[in-house]
């Protein structure tokens, strides 16, 4: 006993480090492959040993691996606020655990039956679907997202999204557990033919596992070619330091550098100028936007381009007219009755009128939004003060795509919003044939935090065979084109400009049109497997008794 707790804890920190050396962007998504086997070992061992341990303790056994892979991945978070960092790594581990945990009490019920470890699929998946569609999501370790630098490896994304992957790892991951705890045909021990040809096939099996999805990838990498459909655009980091600038220069400062920088490459064949996240932070009302000087100064741009389509992120505000529907993110007014929103806003300018305002809608926990359940409006004064707007923000319903001048269809992706690719393909479904990602990574500082996030969006551009324009405050900007391939990528903190000539496409995508289906049927699946299993026990105990 004083033996086996030792190495079971081993175990656990075992799987937490090689997961962590397999993430983006610095390490090898191969070692996804075998980053579960030690956490499998583990259930095992504690399986074998009932009599030793309780039915928690897989799950707190398992949590120090998950804690570790959580805190060497995300840690960042820390350098933009220490209680949300502290929060989401503690939380999503317990999350991981609470799975292993369900996956070993129905493994026990179904006797090691190997439906079990499909279940154990299903129920990491229910797991990586949840965070993408509830309050308190972060997706940010969703395992098919391990495979961001390696794109090149999962070309077929535009197939099943990055759920796909995420299956791909744990298949892989409990065939090879499988053949490794050799309890895969009790024959193994004999020297028959059979049991020979087993030994053969099951290993053959994890290697072209692993491989063809790799080759099928590269197949699809080197055949596709985009139609040309070139759109010029330009790209601007301005390079506003979100903690000594963003929220005090003037408007003129703010607009003044963004028109500096796009001086150098903006010129009458410009169709879209692309901006960061934030950069307009004065308060502005959506009741009457044209009155405000940020608007005005950006307005100005457009005098001298007439067919220039600028993109631009802002704080905006909207005031409710009485007999409006009021939305449980609105706040009330300190000296009257009224109801009030606030946004963080994607707005296009051009020439046309009116301006076009898309409202962020995937919001960060704990900084832009908190639980929305009954009961648990208290949390809004705990909201995270990064130093602009504070406590939850009003979204958008549908997912708007901008109509420009001289240019194909074009929406805006803002900051957080591109980590969720069902949520990212809404756009594409809507009509956009360009996509734009503006961001705001400077609260992380020069960490890993905003490098996976602009890996990231090479997924993206997969999936949805989009070219992304990804404009980001302090950088990474970019432009990525339909097979994922960045080009032109901008230097963290360093103000930049790029110019690019991309092509859009309005071809629709498998994984576009269907979005998040493997997630969906997997979820249903993991549930039946659940009930299932406690159908199994309870018959079983009910024959015991007879």
């Amino acid at each position: 006993m004083k033996r086996l707790k030792p190495r079971i804890i081993l175990l656990s920190l075992a799987s937490g480090l090689i997961l962590s050396l397999a993430w983006p962007e610095r390490g090898f998504p191969a070692l996804l492959f075998i980053g579960f086997i030690p956490l499998l070992r583990m259930e095992d061992l504690i399986s074998a040993n009932r009599d030793r341990f309780n039915r928690f303790s897989v799950f707190f056994y398992s949590y120090p691996g998950f804690l570790l892979w959580n805190a060497l991945t995300t840690w960042w978070i820390v350098n933009s606020t220490g209680e949300g960092a502290i929060l989401a790594i503690m939380l999503n581990s317990m999350f991981m655990s609470i799975i292993l945990s369900f996956f070993h009490g129905t493994k026990r019920r179904l006797n090691n039956s190997p439906a079990a470890y499909l279940a154990l699929v299903c129920f990491w998946v229910m797991l990586e679907y949840l965070h993408l569609n509830w309050d308190l999501n972060w997706p940010w370790l969703n395992l098919g997202n391990g495979f961001s630098s390696y794109y090149r490896w999962v070309q077929w994304y535009e197939y099943t999204g990055a759920f796909g992957g995420t299956v791909w790892v744990l298949v892989v991951n409990v065939l090879i557990f499988t053949l490794l705890r050799g309890k895969i045909d009790a024959r193994y021990k004999m020297q028959d033919t059979r049991c020979k040809i087993s030994r053969i096939l099951h290993p053959a099996s994890c290697i072209l596992l692993i491989l063809l999805p790799i080759l099928l990838s590269y197949i699809l990498y080197y055949s596709y070619h985009e139609k040309s459909r070139p759109v010029q655009a330009v790209i601007v980091q301005p390079n506003i330091d979100p903690y000594s600038e963003e929220y005090v220069l003037p408007p003129v400062k703010v607009v003044g550098r963004i028109m500096e920088l796009s001086g150098k490459a903006v010129d009458s064949s410009t169709n879209i100028l692309v901006t960061p996240e934030s950069a307009l932070q004065q308060e502005m009302w959506e009741n009457n936007m044209e009155t405000f000087e940020s608007v005005g100064l950006v307005r100005q741009i457009i005098s001298k381009y007439p067919k220039l389509n600028i993109i631009v992120g802002g704080s905006t505000y909207y005031a409710y007219k009485p007999g409006e529907r009021i939305p449980h993110s609105a706040r009330k007014f300190t000296k009257d009755n009224g109801w009030y929103n606030v946004y963080n806003a994607a707005i296009m300018v051009n020439s046309y009128p009116a301006l076009q305002i898309y409202h962020k809608s995937k919001l960060t926990p704990g900084v832009e939004v908190l639980p929305s359940y009954k009961g648990f409006e208290w949390l809004e004064k705990y909201a995270i003060n990064l130093g602009g707007i504070v406590g939850s923000l009003g979204t958008d319903s549908v997912r708007k795509v901008y109509r420009g001048l001289n240019m194909p269809p074009v929406a805006a992706c803002i900051c957080y919003e591109s980590i969720f690719g069902e949520f990212f393909g809404g756009f594409v479904r809507n009509g956009a044939q360009l996509m734009c990602i503006i961001t705001n990574d400077g609260w992380w500082g020069n960490t890993a935090g905003h490098r996976q996030h602009y890996a990231f969006a090479h997924l993206r551009a997969i999936e949805t065979r989009r070219s992304i324009l990804r404009s980001a405050n302090t950088g990474i900007s970019a432009w990525i084109d339909q097979r994922g391939d960045a080009h032109e990528q901008t230097k963290y903190w360093v103000p930049a400009v790029i110019r690019a000539t991309v092509n859009a496409n309005d071809r629709i995508t498998f994984y576009t049109r269907y979005g998040d289906y493997i997630a969906y049927w997997l979820s249903w699946l993991g549930a039946l497997l659940y009930l299932g299993s406690i159908g199994v026990w309870i018959t079983r105990k009910r024959i015991s008794r007879s």
